[in-house]
């Protein structure tokens, strides 16, 4: 019988993986789909993502190339997703970090993502005309999803860009790159954000996408309507707004605990056992 550890694939390939599985039909009649999923945990060590995409891989095999008349979700069970929510920076140590940003370009960059809740593609890939005084907002042109959206412009973000301006001169992009005519690359900025956090000696993990969520929860402790904050942020869905809700501040810490009801104190003082009550 084939041996499910002779398939050999890149580690971050998994359709690659999926056709060596292919290659070998018989270990997966024999061995099941769910031997492949104990696989792909145990002896691949693969995250609950990398799992989902190889698992979809499967289905799209047996569903459509196939034609497999299968209830798929009981036959290649999909694995939960673990439901993770991101550190959110302070207003504090967003301005800290920003200033810990020794590139000019970069702080500017990083200072527009977290003034307008930009992704980390979406700002680099803006124009001069992009940035509208008249009605003080940004157009941001086909971000995810490829949709174009308006987002707030700030007038101390307006007055920064305008600085930014005068000293670049930029043409075709707000934010040029080494070469002409393209604007600069995404893993630029974040290797600089990387750098940027060391200097701030900030505990909390950082990336240009942390302003994002800064912005969302920000707004949210402001008191802002979360349907405003999901077309500044471009959401298709409001529960993915939604989720800042649970991290936000202001409704996390608006009740009391009861430890602070106490009439007294909690005392620290620990009385040493008496050897009779033992």
């Amino acid at each position: 019988m084939p041996n499910l550890g002779t398939i050999r694939a890149p580690p971050n390939s998994l359709p690659l993986l999926v056709v060596g599985i292919i290659g070998q039909s018989a270990c997966i009649w024999i061995c099941g789909m769910r031997h492949i999923q104990v696989y792909l945990t145990n002896e691949k060590k693969l995250t609950t993502n990398s799992i989902i995409v190889a698992i979809s891989a499967l289905r799209f095999l047996y569903k459509i190339t196939l034609k497999k008349n299968w209830s798929l979700d009981e036959v290649i069970p999909t694995p939960q997703k673990p439901q993770k929510l991101p550190v959110v920076l302070s207003s504090e140590e967003v301005l800290h970090f920003l200033n810990c940003v020794r590139i000019r370009k970069h702080r500017v960059i990083l200072t527009t993502c977290y003034a307008a809740g930009l992704r980390i593609s979406e700002a680099i890939a803006l124009t001069p005309a992009a940035i509208d005084s008249k009605r003080m907002v940004i157009r941001v042109e086909q971000g995810k999803g490829q949709k174009d959206r308006y987002t707030m412009l700030s007038p101390k973000l307006l007055e920064i860009l305008r600085a930014w301006w005068l000293i670049e001169r930029p043409k075709d992009w707000l934010f040029p790159g080494e070469f002409p005519g393209q604007h600069i690359g995404q893993l630029a900025v974040e290797l600089q954000c990387q750098k940027a956090r060391l200097i701030s000696k900030i505990p909390k993990p950082i990336t240009p996408h942390s302003l994002r969520h800064a912005f969302a929860c920000h707004l949210l402790e402001q008191g802002t309507d979360v349907r405003k904050i999901q077309l500044l942020l471009g959401h298709r869905s409001l529960a993915t707004t939604a989720k800042y809700l649970r991290m936000t501040t202001s409704k996390v810490c608006s009740t009391s605990s009861p430890l602070d009801l106490l009439p007294r104190p909690v005392s620290m003082e620990v009385k040493p056992a008496s050897p009779h009550s033992l």
